[in-house]
Formats: C-alpha cells, sequence, structure tokens
C-alpha cells in the first residue's frame, strides 16, 4: 500500500499528523504547513485544517529557466509513469505539439520555452510540483509591456472542497504533479497568485489547461461559455463573493479548458506514443484552419472539433503527423475560456 504526503511549505523537518481521506476514510499524513493532501489510495485531494494559510514564495534556482525574450512559455505534461494506477496517453505529444505551434506559428523562440515532462532526463526539467512551482515564477518573473507568456498543462486534475470562501461552486480545483501523492497538489490558489496577479499593464498570458476540473483553475473573475438558454456565448460573473481579488495587476490573462465530469479515459490504448489529448488536438487545430481568428471563433471551432468525438488526428507538422489517435484523457466535454476582464469575444483577435 502507498503512502500519501502533502506538500509541505513549513520550514525545517517537522512532525507529520495524520488526516482521514474524505473520500476513503485512509490515513495520510500531513506534515505541518501542508495546504492539502493526496491520496494514493484514491486520488481524492483533501483539505488540511487552517484556512487562509500564507502561500509560500517561490524562487527558482540560478540558471533555472531558459531564454527571456519577449515571448516565453512553460509547458508541462504528465503520463505519470509508474506512479499511478493507469498511465494517461497524449499529456507528452500535448506539449510536442504546443511547442511547434508556438515556435513555428507565434515566433517563440526555441530556448524560450521551458518543457517539464516525465520523459524528461534532467531532474530540473521533471514535472514536480518544486519544478512547476519555480516554472511558473520564471515564466512571469520582470514581465513588463508587450510580453507574451503561455502556461501549458496537460495532465490530472482535483477539487478539494474551499475553506475562505472564495469559490463560488463551494470548490477549489487543483493540478496534479507527478509526485502529487508525496508532495501534495498545486490549488488553483497558488496559480492565481504566482502567474495571474503579477501580471502587469501591457502583458498577456495564455493558458492552456487539458485536465479534469480544470474550468476554472486560474481563479480568474469572468468566464465565458456556451449559453443553452441563449444558444451563444455568453460571459458569467465569477468573482468571489468574499470580495478576494483575484485579477492581474493591470495585464491579460485568458485560461482555455473544459467543463468535464470528472471521469478521466485512462484506459489503456494501442499505440500509446501516437496519441494526443482531446482539448489539446481541438486548440491547435483550430488555429491551424485559421490563424488569424477571434477568441469567440475559436472556442465554436474547438466545440464543433470536440463534439465530432475521439477519432483520428489530423495536425500538421512532423510531431502532428505522426500522431494518430485523439485520446480524451481529462475527461472534458466542452471548451470554455476564462479571463481576468471581460471583452468582446467575437471581435478580439486571438494572438499570442
Amino acid at each position: 500500500m502507498r503512502r500519501s504526503v502533502a506538500m509541505n511549505c513549513g520550514s525545517g523537518p517537522a512532525p507529520a499528523t495524520m488526516v482521514r481521506c474524505r473520500q476513503c476514510s485512509a490515513s495520510v499524513a500531513a506534515p505541518p504547513g501542508a495546504r492539502a493532501v493526496q491520496c494514493a489510495q484514491c486520488c481524492c485531494v483533501t483539505r488540511v485544517g487552517g484556512a487562509g494559510r500564507q502561500l509560500s514564495v517561490v524562487r527558482p534556482i540560478p540558471n533555472f529557466g531558459g531564454g527571456r525574450g519577449k515571448k516565453r512559455a512553460v509547458l508541462v505534461g504528465i503520463k505519470y509513469t509508474n506512479t499511478r494506477a493507469c498511465e494517461l496517453r497524449g499529456p507528452i505529444n500535448d506539449v510536442k505539439c504546443m511547442r511547434y505551434l508556438l515556435t513555428e506559428r507565434f515566433g517563440f523562440a526555441n530556448d524560450c520555452v521551458l518543457i517539464l515532462t516525465d520523459e524528461e532526463r534532467d531532474p530540473c526539467r521533471q514535472p514536480t510540483k518544486a519544478n512547476i512551482r519555480m516554472a511558473m515564477h520564471w515564466l512571469v518573473q520582470g514581465c513588463s509591456s508587450g510580453d507574451s507568456l503561455v502556461f501549458q498543462f496537460s495532465g490530472a486534475g482535483a477539487q478539494v472542497p474551499d475553506c475562505d470562501g472564495d469559490e463560488r461552486d463551494g470548490m477549489d480545483e487543483a493540478i496534479c504533479p507527478v509526485d502529487s501523492f508525496q508532495q501534495g497538489p498545486i490549488l488553483d490558489d497558488e496559480i492565481n497568485q504566482a502567474i495571474v496577479r503579477p501580471l502587469v499593464h501591457g502583458v498577456k498570458l495564455h493558458a492552456i489547461v487539458d485536465a479534469c476540473h480544470s474550468a476554472t483553475v486560474l481563479d480568474l473573475p469572468y468566464r465565458c461559455t456556451f449559453s443553452k438558454q441563449y444558444g451563444c456565448l455568453r460571459w458569467m460573473d465569477e468573482r468571489p463573493l468574499n470580495g478576494a481579488c483575484k485579477g492581474t495587476s493591470g495585464g491579460k490573462a485568458v485560461l482555455i479548458s473544459g467543463s468535464s465530469n470528472g471521469k478521466t479515459q485512462m484506459s489503456v490504448l494501442p499505440e500509446p506514443n501516437a496519441t494526443i489529448g482531446a482539448l489539446t488536438h481541438s486548440f491547435i487545430k483550430a488555429l491551424e484552419c485559421e490563424p488569424r481568428t477571434t477568441y469567440g471563433h475559436l472556442l465554436t471551432s474547438m466545440r464543433t472539433t470536440m463534439r465530432a468525438g475521439a477519432g483520428n488526428c489530423s495536425l500538421q507538422g512532423p510531431v502532428g503527423c505522426s500522431i494518430r489517435k485523439v485520446a480524451n484523457f481529462s475527461g472534458v466535454e466542452e471548451p470554455q475560456m476564462s479571463s481576468a476582464c471581460k471583452f468582446d469575444i467575437n471581435c478580439e483577435p486571438f494572438c499570442m
């Protein structure tokens, strides 16, 4: 039986306390200062007592990142090989295809694209919790007007009951690093503080998250989704009822994610190295078909592709041509968008 250990935001060794998993009631070790733990038996995330814990400040080690051009990206893809009951099919190719899109279509320099996957041999490029946190800080550190930043995460997501009243649905979202059973997940509160709040005027961030429970994983105040009542895209006010500030420092932040039922599709597929995630596939395909699109048209195109169901991949480039299947490993049903501010999605051109 594997043992789950949470992330420790405190300093120095300290005796662990035991927290009971809110789903399967297993005992999970949580050191003092932990914000959440993830159970290795059922993957459920449980909040550790003590609302309003101070988020720790992360500083990357010297030479952790790459170049410091005006266009920078952090791309994270995790298969969870030998760490979970089922290995995800698609996240590694998600990252490879996104890198090709950014460098070939949007002018990102190769040395300004930081990649973290569980296939990387460099320990600093493994998608551990510590490395992902340092990568997020590297991405926004010293950002200034004219910067275009991209954060991509393809992997597993989770939910945990909110404890500070800043979630309208009462749940915090989280992304799961490769070592989340040992170090705990990264909650949306921390992601917002790390890569949203530092964005100053003239800086834009685009985040693409292909994971279950990823709809509001950046904690942005406005969400754009398809309204069945009106038959079109409409903005929804997601600002916290407790008045907490979740916006930027003047910059632009947009999240492309999806609503899901939380049921990931992790069955072992043939040709494990030839699959791509459904949300990522629909995003890249929409931009390949119409590079000069609007945000509204992008979401509509993604929705059309995803509603066609998982099937054959038809992406361009040397990586896309080698991928044969689309796998909806995250269980995303509808693409949607969140933003730090409302804007006219049918007129605003999409550009990274």
